[in-house]
């Protein structure tokens, strides 16, 4: 990377003079409730007394953000998009002063968290050139808390939509506490935007930011009789089920004491003792939702208070939220409170009395859980040990499905933690989340669990073909996702300790009994062949050795490595390959842990794609 690109002397000066301009007379500070009648004039009201809004951009522009700052907090890799921003970034900049000086600009102010240690004081600079902007400030607004003057830094952020889409970026700015977003009007931005930068912050003091919801479960433990609490945390890429399961209850027995109480659903800062702050007083979610499947989050969907945006609303003020015509990411805010489930004739609230995790030595248990969604052999189910547990934090994977992406149909997508927003060295927060989970094993014997749930489904064939000089893929054989009742009673046995796991083919344990539900139809080798399989182990691997190389060489842990190596060892087809290299000056390392070198060796032919394969 060309470090000269990055002018931090420049940086430092913009910050020095930000602080001036955020003074400026054309900067109202607002509240809720006075941008509330502004927002709603905007907006579409629904049957439900709820409003909605569209914007111009759907979702996030990530390959157009950059960090901004020391070497240290860098982007590990840079696309040509991302270098030319960097290098445009002071010009832009100074823009943004002149256009603070200028534009009418609101401030609203909000508190991340409630907790006694650590909450973000959240300040939100919105340019209303644009009279729709005020429902962004209002939406982001409603998933923070009023400050309250409890301990936490102080973040900003710039957000200018009127920026001409041309010059549309992200500029992140963690040593200074600071993003700015111009030329974008989706709300999304703010809200990751903070998050993002809270996540470093947590790090920074200790903590661990992580990109999961939370949960506090009490089931019954059929082994000892027992009514106990566990602290759940579900980790999973957009779309894999991560809001829909950390509201979920499971099908637990209420009558016999069991429950589900939500805490969180995005963003968490776990600690050493095994407690984890939360972040959000409400959630900002996916609309694809059915009510006989996901009742909790339906009834706060269609409650009043819920904010849409870009949900088709029809003519008659009827929310659509599986009509997809106009956009592909409806979101809507909902609030925590609204998220009820039916008891006899009443709606009970299903949110927890607080959005954070209690320490471990004040409940039963906490759970990892790690949710992917592949399509052809991965078992719905996988009881981890603590390595392989880190490992599936490492790998953070899911694949692309067919409806999404025809062309990269069954890719395996791998992002750290599954948390697209750290900042820095990757390694270094897989090192981090290593230390302390390790040390929670290792202070907690058994009180620590670590599983992984495939959303997706078993005995998917995708063959590719060529067509026009282009290769291309076509659905050969489709596989239905997981029945929810089915994964519900797979997450209810694992609380309860009613399910039975065996040795599987991906070396983890796979799920083997479920109380309540048959698995034979999911019997992987009903479904393929020994060859195919073979193949699907090995396209695995190859995808995970790639990835740990890439991460290795930010500074991973060579205990981590070797881990990995020894995982390994299920691809049928490729024994002979050497080993990861850990860096030499990696500065954890010792002598008596030595450099892993790679050793070249030529790889067997290829195996056919399924897809190739005749079916009768």
């Amino acid at each position: 990377m060309a470090h000269s690109i990055f002018n931090e002397a420049y940086y430092k000066t913009f910050h020095e003079k930000l602080r001036e301009v955020l003074r400026g007379p054309n900067i109202r500070s607002q509240t809720l409730d006075q941008l509330e009648p502004r927002a709603r004039a905007t907006g579409k009201k629904t049957v439900y007394g709820s409003y909605g809004w569209y914007s111009v951009q759907s979702s996030r522009i990530a390959p157009k953000t950059v960090y901004l700052g020391s070497e240290r907090i860098r982007l590990p890799r840079m696309t040509d998009v991302q270098k030319k921003i960097v290098v445009g970034a002071p010009e832009e900049m100074e823009k943004v002063l002149h256009l603070l000086r200028t534009l009418p600009f609101i401030h609203l102010r909000r508190q991340m968290g409630q907790n006694d240690t650590f909450n973000p004081v959240v300040n939100l600079y919105m340019s209303v050139a644009d009279q729709k902007n005020y429902r962004i400030a209002y939406m982001w607004g409603n998933t923070m808390f009023p400050p309250t003057g409890r301990p936490g830094p102080e973040f900003t952020m710039i957000h200018i939509p009127e920026e001409h889409q041309l010059h549309q970026q992200v500029l992140v700015l963690p040593e200074y506490n600071l993003n700015i977003c111009v030329g974008s009007d989706y709300m999304g931005e703010d809200k990751k935007g903070f998050l993002r930068q809270a996540m470093w912050a947590a790090d920074e003091q200790g903590m661990i930011g992580l990109h999961a919801g939370t949960k506090i479960v009490t089931a019954r433990d059929r082994r000892d009789g027992k009514l106990k609490r566990y602290g759940v945390f579900l980790f999973g890429m957009t779309a894999t089920g991560k809001s829909t399961w950390s509201c979920h209850q499971l099908g637990l027995d209420e009558g016999d004491g069991e429950r589900t109480e939500v805490a969180q659903d995005d963003i968490v800062f776990l600690r050493e003792d095994g407690s984890a702050f939360g972040s959000e007083n409400n959630f900002y979610v996916k609309t694809d939702v059915m009510p006989d499947q996901q009742e909790a989050m339906y009834n706060a969907l269609v409650d009043k208070t819920a904010l849409y945006e870009n949900v088709m609303i029809d003519a008659k003020g009827v929310p659509q939220f599986l009509d997809e015509s106009l956009c592909g990411n409806g979101r809507a805010i909902v609030f925590r409170s609204k998220l009820r489930i039916k008891r006899g004739n009443r709606l009970v609230g299903i949110a927890a009395p607080t959005i954070n995790i209690p320490p471990l030595g004040e409940i039963d248990g906490l759970i990892f859980a790690f949710i992917t969604r592949r399509n052809t052999i991965m078992p719905f189910a996988q009881e981890l040990t603590p390595e392989e547990g880190i490992l599936a934090y490492l790998w953070g994977e899911t694949t692309l499905s067919y409806a999404s992406d025809p062309d990269r149909a069954g890719e395996s997508v791998r992002v750290v933690g599954t948390d697209p927003f750290i900042v820095g060295s990757r390694a270094q927060k897989v090192n981090r989340f290593h230390d302390l989970i390790m040390n929670l094993v290792h202070r907690y014997p058994g009180k620590v669990r670590f599983l992984q749930y495939n959303t997706g489904g078993m005995g998917e064939i995708i063959e590719e073909y060529e067509e026009n000089g282009r290769r291309k893929k076509r659905m050969v054989r489709k596989t239905e996702r997981v029945p929810l009742n089915l994964m519900a009673a797979i997450q209810r046995g694992d609380l309860r300790g009613t399910n039975r796991y065996e040795k599987g083919i991906l070396g983890a344990k796979s799920i083997a009994s479920v109380e309540g539900a048959s698995l034979d139809e999911w019997d992987v080798h009903k479904m393929y062949s020994r060859e195919q399989i073979d193949y699907y182990l090995h396209d695995l691997v190859e995808g995970r050795r790639k990835f740990t190389e890439m991460i290795s060489n930010e500074g991973l842990k060579p205990e981590i490595v070797v881990a990995a190596e020894r995982s390994f060892s299920i691809d049928p087809l490729r024994k002979d390959r050497g080993r990861i290299a850990v860096p030499a000056d990696f500065p954890g390392r010792t002598k008596e842990q030595p450099v892993v070198i790679v050793k070249e060796q030529p790889s067997p032919a290829r195996p056919r794609r399924p897809g190739s394969w005749r079916w009768r």
